[in-house]
């Protein structure tokens, strides 16, 4: 058995499954999903325990669901079990102005979802209603092993596949590895893979507010010197709000009591929607650009935060993700109808050279905006005012934004369409 020829085939017959993802999130799940429904055998590695992620504590964490995002989670078999309770985005309102002043200029953008033929650009969802719809599909279909409460501590790669040793010392056989496991990736690292970006000295304040008039599926966008603040709808008379300040401030105001904490949002929420109430607990999270500088590596592929942290200023973290799913299950599925080793190096290059740079384009998107709308400087507001000024005076342009938000332009997996 010292042959490296037989061990090698040794392996590849003692394979757990096909893919080991590791990291049970969203993206992580959602890609399971895809992946096992196409006949390929999955294993998902969750570091935490299962009754952490079942808990549905209401957290005041929710995300912007694209429409393109939305489609996959229908074809994944998740939109049914969630959709009666999400929140349609019928309107986006996006104004410039300062804390306590209100809009200090009478340009602004208006996106309304009649402009759009495909119906609303996306659904606001609560993490609490989409986290435990992933789990129990994923427990309803055979292809998938979860494995939870243990951690991958080693990966190695060989010609036939790849080996993971978990914490508790199970060792898993794979063809290809995942990493789903976030912006401090230890997939990532333990193949090789650096990263580049920085820190924009911004916390976001995250939390959900119930309010006294009906917020009639409009998000609204407030640009700020600090940073922006963004009321997203869910349903009911309730929003999640996304607040980023610069760190020093968003410490003292993280460190508030919930009264005290309230006393300084309402000022820049405004009554347009009546009394406001703290729903919830409350989450601030540091604000940076992390991308992978390799989406890939020998019988690696990354998704989601692991391959890419941004700005949450347009909404567009788990989007990103989603469409790295689908992404990668079309470029696997096909490799595998062609009978190619699905991780082999020219099968990972297309899933690479399909998202990095459409990733990087939306990185610096953000990045760009963020930059631009954090700003006080006189000369910076007025082009941005007179941008916003021209574009809603523009129906196509208008129109192009609103297909790019629902993530509906570029080359959209089969998944997405």
């Amino acid at each position: 058995m010292d042959n490296p020829a037989i061990l090698a085939i040794v392996r590849a017959m003692k394979m757990d499954s096909d893919i080991v993802i590791v990291g049970g999130g969203l993206n992580g799940p959602a890609l399971a999903l895809a992946l096992a429904q196409r006949g390929i055998s999955v294993t998902v590695v969750d570091a935490l325990p299962r009754p952490e992620r079942d808990d549905a504590a209401f957290d005041g964490r929710s995300y912007a669901l694209a429409l393109a995002s939305v489609r996959l989670l229908r074809a994944i078999g998740i939109w049914h079990r969630i959709k009666d309770r999400t929140q349609p985005m019928l309107e986006i309102k996006v104004s410039d102005g300062r804390a306590g002043a209100g809009p200090l200029t009478p340009f602004s953008l208006h996106f309304d979802h009649a402009e759009l033929e495909e119906g609303p650009m996306g659904h606001m969802c609560e993490d609490r209603v989409l986290r435990p719809a992933f789990l129990d599909a994923m427990d309803e279909v055979a292809g998938i092993t979860t494995i939870s409460g243990d951690a991958v501590i080693a990966q190695e790669v060989d010609a036939s596949g790849a080996t993971l040793t978990l914490a508790s010392g199970k060792v898993l056989r794979t063809r290809l590895i995942v990493g789903s496991d976030g912006r401090n990736s230890g997939t990532a690292q333990r193949a090789g893979i650096r990263r580049t970006g920085w820190q924009y000295g911004q916390t976001a304040l995250v939390c959900a507010v119930t309010h006294e008039k009906p917020h009639n599926g409009i998000a609204h966008q407030f640009f700020m010197p600090p940073g922006p603040l963004a009321i997203l709808p869910l349903p009911g008379n309730m929003s999640s709000i996304v607040w980023s300040e610069s760190d020093a401030t968003a410490a003292a105001f993280a460190a508030l009591s919930d009264a005290d904490f309230m006393g300084v949002l309402r000022p820049r929420f405004g009554d347009f929607l009546g009394e406001i109430s703290l729903t919830g607990k409350r989450y601030t999270y540091p604000l940076g650009l992390s991308l992978a500088n390799h989406f890939i590596a020998p019988r690696v592929a990354l998704v989601g935060d692991a391959a890419h942290g941004m700005h949450p200023v347009a909404g567009q973290g788990l989007n990103a993700g989603l469409r790295d799913v689908a992404a990668l299950t079309q470029v696997l599925t096909e490799a595998q109808t062609r009978g190619e080793d699905m991780a082999a190096p020219d099968v990972l290059e297309r899933y690479q050279r399909w998202r990095r740079f459409d990733t990087a384009a939306l990185a610096a998107t953000t990045d760009l905006s963020n930059r631009l709308f954090s700003s006080d400087n006189p000369l910076l507001r007025a082009v941005r005012d007179l941008g916003m000024g021209a574009v809603q005076a523009a129906a196509p342009l208008r129109r192009a934004l609103m297909r790019e938000a629902a993530g509906l332009t570029g080359d959209l997996p089969d998944l997405m369409r």
